[in-house]
């Protein structure tokens, strides 16, 4: 498995894994005001953006591919940063290669496993048909039947890829994304408790990380801190980008 990335910068290394649905390009933003002090790897996890389309897609899985990239680019321990899905990626890959993290964040997401929330968004790109469409706003009033939310429809259409040959298709790897979606849901497994430096921030408005979360998180992450961004939702780094930043490097310095 060879991951799709950008890498910016120069220093102590950082490897940053997007949430479900997304890209490296949903961090480009913060990864290149981080490459000012360190070295920023962002990645396309298994069936997402740029990198390989496989039948599996589980937190095991996504933790050996994070495990091979460090191997590949002779990176023997980094920053870990992760998004939602991408968190319980970077849970994951603590709890099987502790010695293999440097210091770990997590955004607004906890070790348990989720109840189903994206039936919609999944009804929604299954509606569109990929045949018929001939520009992307066809696509957008498609999606639109079923999400009202213009900017979660606008950053679902970032996975739209126009082809040279015509028409287009999906960056994602939707098929397998669907059929796997329990294994998203899950809850990180694993060696834990993880005694490594560790924080999560969470959105203020989201409700990924209540005092329920919080309390299991505490449990399983001894050296950890839990901080609250108020005015942001679950996609902490595009509701208060400043904020986060703030936090990331007063953590990591």
């Amino acid at each position: 498995m060879e991951l799709n990335y950008k890498e910016f910068g120069q220093g102590e290394p950082i490897i940053i894994l997007h949430g479900l649905f997304g890209m490296l390009d949903n961090w480009q933003t913060i990864a290149k005001r981080l490459a000012n002090d360190y070295w920023i790897f962002v990645v396309d996890q298994r069936n997402h953006g740029k990198s390989p389309h496989v039948n599996g897609l589980s937190y095991p899985l996504m933790a050996q591919d994070l495990k091979a990239f460090m191997d590949q680019h002779w990176i023997p321990q980094a920053h870990i940063i992760g998004h939602s899905m991408g968190g319980k990626t970077a849970m994951q890959f603590a709890f099987e290669y502790p010695d293999m993290v440097d210091k770990l964040v997590v955004l607004d997401i906890a070790p348990p496993a989720n109840e189903s929330g994206h039936g919609l968004i999944f009804d929604a790109l299954h509606s569109v048909d990929l045949q018929k469409i001939e520009t992307r706003i066809e696509a957008d009033e498609k999606l639109a039947q079923k999400i009202k939310d213009y900017g979660v429809r606008q950053f679902l259409l970032k996975n739209l890829s126009r082809q040279k040959e015509g028409g287009y298709r999906w960056k994602m790897n939707l098929e397998a994304i669907s059929n796997n979606y329990d294994n998203i849901l899950a809850a990180v497994e694993g060696e834990y408790p993880y005694d490594g430096e560790s924080l999560f921030i969470r959105g203020g408005k989201s409700d990924y990380i209540m005092e329920r979360e919080a309390d299991v998180i505490k449990k399983l992450f001894t050296d950890t801190d839990i901080k609250t961004i108020d005015r942001a939702g679950h996609w902490v780094h595009a509701d208060e980008p400043a904020l986060l930043m703030k936090n990331l490097r007063q953590f990591l310095e």
